[in-house]
C-alpha cells in the first residue's frame, strides 16, 4: 500500500460519541458551577486539547474572562483552571458511557485498514481513566484501536503539540513519521498533525467542527449540508489539513489512492 503503515486516530467526534458531546455536557456543567454559561461555540474552539488546557483557552477568551472577573472580582488563577477541572471531570464521568457508541462506518473502515497491513493508532485528549470507560464499551460494539495515547503519556503535553503522536509511531513499532496518517476531527488534531510532520486528515461527518447530532445531521438538506461541509473544510483547511474527508469510510479510498501515488 505505498508509504502509509499507520493510521492515528481521534476518539470524540471521529470514531466516537457522532458531534462530540460529552464535552459539552461536561465542560457546561463545570462552568455552571462557577455561575457561567458558555456558548457551544466557545467550548468547540479549542475542542481537541487536552481538558485543562481546553479550560484555560476558554478562559482567554475576551467574553468569559470579562465574565469571571465580574463573577470573582479578579482574574482567573491556576488554581481556578484546576477548580474548573474538577468539576469537568465529575461532570463527564456522569455522561460517558452514554457517548461511547463508535460512528457509523467506523468499526468496518479500521477493519479494511488493518487488512491493508496498516497499524491503527489512537491520541485523544481525554485522560487514561476517562478512556478506560470509553475504550471498553467502543470495543464491545466494533471499534478498538491498537495502541492508546492520552497526555498523561507524554508528560501531560497533549495537542497541539506532536508527542502523543510521536509515542504512538513507537508503540506500533512503526519507521517514520512520513509513513503515517493523522485522522481528526478538530483544528488541534490536524496541528498535531502539523508539528508531528505527517499528512493529516480531517472527517466532517460527526465531528466538534460541524457540531451536530445525528438527528441534526439526518435532517439536513442537500443545500444545508454543502453549506456546513464547506464552512467546516475552511476551518481544516486553515489548521493545516492535507486532506478533507465527508466521512470516515472514505479513509480506505483515499489510502489507496496516496498508496498509487496519484495527485489529490
Amino acid at each position: 500500500m505505498g508509504k502509509i503503515k499507520a493510521v492515528i486516530l481521534d476518539w470524540a467526534g471521529t470514531t466516537v460519541d457522532f458531534g462530540s458531546f460529552a464535552p459539552i455536557e461536561a465542560f457546561t456543567a463545570a462552568f455552571k458551577a462557577f455561575g457561567i454559561a458558555p456558548t457551544a461555540e466557545e467550548i468547540r474552539a479549542p475542542m481537541g486539547l487536552a481538558k485543562r488546557a481546553h479550560i484555560e483557552k476558554m478562559l482567554e477568551g475576551p467574553r468569559l474572562s470579562a465574565l469571571w472577573r465580574d463573577k470573582r472580582g479578579k482574574p482567573h488563577t491556576a488554581e481556578d483552571v484546576d477548580n474548573i477541572y474538577a468539576q469537568f471531570e465529575s461532570a463527564l464521568f456522569r455522561v460517558l458511557e452514554r457517548h461511547a457508541e463508535p460512528l457509523p462506518g467506523v468499526a468496518e473502515t479500521v477493519r479494511e485498514i488493518r487488512e491493508m497491513g496498516i497499524r491503527v493508532g489512537s491520541t485523544t485528549g481525554y485522560t487514561r481513566k476517562m478512556m478506560e470507560v470509553i475504550a471498553p464499551l467502543a470495543a464491545r460494539k466494533g471499534y478498538a484501536s491498537d495502541c492508546l495515547i492520552c497526555p498523561e503519556d507524554t508528560g501531560g503535553i497533549g495537542r497541539p503539540y506532536p508527542y502523543m503522536l510521536w509515542r504512538s509511531l513507537e508503540k506500533l513499532g512503526v519507521l517514520s513519521i512520513s509513513e503515517a496518517l493523522k485522522i481528526g476531527d478538530t483544528a488541534a488534531d490536524m496541528r498535531e498533525g502539523n508539528n508531528a510532520g505527517c499528512l493529516c486528515v480531517g472527517v466532517i461527518k460527526g465531528s466538534s467542527v460541524l457540531g451536530l447530532g445525528a438527528g441534526e445531521f439526518a435532517r439536513l438538506g442537500a443545500a444545508e449540508k454543502a453549506a456546513l461541509f464547506t464552512a467546516a473544510e475552511r476551518i481544516y483547511r486553515e489548521a493545516g489539513a492535507d486532506f478533507v474527508l465527508s466521512e470516515i469510510t472514505e479513509l480506505p479510498g483515499l489510502i489507496r489512492r496516496l498508496g498509487r501515488g496519484c495527485a489529490l
